[in-house]
């Protein structure tokens, strides 16, 4: 019988494999052509507010639209483009990333704290009227 693992043991696996980046180098990185991937959900964006010059994918899409193997109809990545997740704490993005590493992308990451910490590194957000 195989050993149950916790989320908190999933969380610190994926972690292990991360380069994860602050708010800031985030931001950054994304001057200097990395891709900034926001997958949140449209409910949390419309709360929280949009990260200008990030690609939309909520969490339930975002393994399949990125994945060059699927035919998506979306703008294929190539496999050394460095993606960046966020979400709103950091906890999704980590577990995304690493399964994004998995099939390829192998300078995935996420950012540390989520779209909350971008907020409150003072960096640009969008609101939006809700």
């Amino acid at each position: 019988m195989t050993e149950r693992k916790t989320v908190a043991d999933l969380l610190a696996e994926s972690r292990a494999g991360l380069d994860r980046v602050t708010p800031a180098q985030a931001y950054e990185a994304m001057r200097d052509g990395a891709v900034l991937v926001d997958v949140r959900s449209h409910d949390e964006r419309e709360r929280q507010g949009l990260v200008p010059g990030a690609d939309h994918h909520p969490l339930s899409v975002v393994l399949w639209r990125l994945d060059p193997a699927e035919d998506t109809g979306n703008p294929k990545l190539p496999l050394d483009t460095r993606v960046m997740l966020l979400c709103r704490q950091g906890y999704s993005s980590s577990l995304a990333a690493a399964q994004l590493r998995e099939i390829g992308f192998e300078r995935a990451t996420d950012v540390v704290g989520g779209v909350e910490a971008w907020i409150d590194a003072g960096l640009p957000i969008e609101r939006t009227d809700v």
